[in-house]
């Protein structure tokens, strides 16, 4: 879990309140936090958050936040956003390279040491976790006056441009950077396959920044910074918009004032940030079914208020006002997950059951347990990837058709996570993509859960990637880890989208088709923007664990 470091008496000036610090070190956890460091006469504190909760990632979201918890300013907090004459076009060249971005104006940022420390913590969780690691959203945080709108995102060539990078000795063209900047080695990877490089610039040709590798050395802000332009380019414009809200709210609680950008892509122009809460419905009788708790609706609204909500009873449903930073707030068991919070989980209370049971492992998760150790001794690394994905990867880049039976996510915030996953192969295509440029070889694998024909159904699959990676060596795969349980390895060739025709065959148990391997299709390993064969293989569990007729737990 990302770890926070504060100043307790920063804390306390933000909050306005001068609480003590048994209150914190008893109340703040309550919230959803762990107490990494925390000494009674130190100053400096440290608490880890869940990754689900992006706007505790800084010292003023957890002042904000521990002010309703404690009752101090509860109900939901309102930013003013106003008009700026700031313009920031967008070229449709971008499109196929990082194709949104997302921006807002900040002014009067008094800027001190503790604001500077918590701008660098928060721009670096965010960028590790909503970012995933740059790839999703990178941040951009300029002085404002040593520019001058309308701005341009657009992309250059390698050689095209050149400026001089933060942390730079001398101007250099974007393909110098990746090749001998430290920040460009350590984020090429997220160009890596790209023909043209994003760029933002001024009216008059600066380099804002070169993103999401490091911004031009023009808009460096100091602790002489007064206004703030703050940029996000990515691949998902929710995850942009949550992250500016982040920025600019946490900027504010400081007393700075929030202004808008202009953002213009072809015939249409939108105002960013957009602060606006979003509604939400939760059922009363869903409450007191999920947490037992049964409170009158304006209790329910009093809790909510302590968790940063502004809500209204409207028939036999809370009608709540979310604030735009609450990244994390997907379903009405998000907002009751908070009423059980405000309510105190200390005040659920409990008894000792009234029979004495023993608890007896699950058979196919114990045999999980043996094909796991099975492909660690063949040498493969395993890993484990999300249930929730999205249909690019599963289908779209994989060249296999869509079922008709497909689990779906009820409005979700990220096309990265709308549907439940039918197949393990592509998730290990994604891990190679996020990790090609480490060394080769790479060999992974992953025992998990897919949902088939809307029943869960258990897989094996494992993928490697070098210059050699063949059919032989994945049928020499797949028949040592069926030998390591007593079963022979029995073949029949079959076409599948994702693998070469020919180069693939489906492995037969008791004359059932139960999983099938082979050379993954030259369209699919550029479309995951791989450049080396891979040979790939998926089982499914159950047929193989009957195969073995319980040998293996003998």
């Amino acid at each position: 879990m990302p770890v926070i470091n504060f100043s307790f008496n920063d804390l306390k000036s933000l909050m306005g309140k001068d609480i003590d610090f048994e209150t914190l070190v008893e109340r703040l956890p309550m919230m959803g936090a762990d107490i990494h460091t925390a000494q009674k006469d130190d100053d400096e504190l440290a608490f880890e958050f869940f990754p689900d909760r992006p706007d505790l990632y800084s010292v003023e979201g957890i002042a904000r936040a521990f002010s309703a918890f404690l009752g101090i300013n509860p109900g939901l907090r309102k930013y003013e956003v106003s008009e700026s004459d700031l313009v920031l076009n967008v070229d449709p060249s971008v499109e196929k390279v990082r194709p949104f971005i997302w921006s807002a104006l900040v002014t009067g940022v008094e800027m001190n040491d503790y604001l500077i420390r918590s701008v660098m913590d928060i721009q670096e969780k965010l960028h590790l976790t909503v970012g995933r690691n740059r790839r999703k959203v990178a941040i951009g945080i300029h002085d404002s006056d040593s520019i001058s709108s309308p701005f341009l995102y657009t992309t250059s060539a390698p050689d095209e441009m050149s400026f001089f990078p933060l942390q730079g000795t001398r101007e250099m063209t974007p393909r110098e950077i990746l090749e001998q900047h430290d920040k460009g080695r350590a984020y090429a990877f997220v160009l890596e396959g790209k023909d043209r490089y994003p760029m933002i610039l001024d009216r008059d040709q600066n380099v804002l920044s070169f993103p999401p590798i490091i911004n031009g050395i023009v808009t460096t802000v100091t602790e002489e910074t007064k206004n703030i332009l703050i940029d996000c380019t990515g691949t998902d414009l929710s995850a942009l918009k949550v992250t500016v809200n982040i920025l600019v709210t946490a900027l504010a609680e400081r007393e700075a004032k929030i202004h808008s950008v202009k953002i213009v892509r072809g015939s249409e122009s939108m105002a960013a940030p957009d602060l606006d809460p979003w509604k939400i419905s939760v059922p009363m009788g869903m409450v007191s079914e999920l947490t037992g708790i049964r409170e009158p609706p304006e209790k329910l609204i009093e809790l909510l208020a302590r968790m940063g909500f502004d809500a209204n009873a409207v028939d036999s449903s809370l009608s709540v006002d979310v604030p735009a930073y609450r990244y994390d707030i997907l379903h009405p068991a998000d907002i009751i997950e908070d009423i059980a919070k405000a309510y105190g989980y200390e005040r659920f209370g409990g008894k000792l059951p009234k029979y004495s049971t023993l608890g007896v492992s699950d058979s196919e998760f114990d045999f999980w347990e043996v094909l796991r150790n099975a492909m660690i001794g063949l040498g493969y690394l395993e890993v484990s990837t999300l249930t929730l994905t999205g249909r690019e990867d599963q289908y779209g880049r994989t060249r296999r058709p869509e079922p008709n039976k497909l689990v779906e996510v009820m409005n979700p915030r990220s096309g990265d996570h709308s549907i439940l996953r039918t197949s393990l192969l592509p998730e290990l295509l994604a891990i190679l993509r996020r990790n090609k440029h480490r060394d080769l070889p790479q060999r992974i694998f992953e025992v998990g859960e897919v949902v088939e024909e809307l029943r869960n159904s258990g897989r094996l699959a494992g993928a490697s990637i070098h210059a050699k990676a063949s059919f032989t060596e994945m049928k020499s795969m797949v028949e040592g880890v069926l030998r390591s349980v007593g079963i022979g390895l029995k073949i029949a060739p079959v076409d599948d989208p994702s693998f070469i025709r020919g180069r693939c065959a489906n492995v037969l148990i008791d004359g059932e088709a139960s999983g099938l391997f082979g050379e993954v299709h030259p369209e699919v390993i550029s479309s995951f923007e791989l450049g080396y064969p891979i040979a790939a293989f998926e089982l499914r569990v159950s047929p193989v664990m009957k195969g073995t007729n319980d040998s293996w737990a003998r």
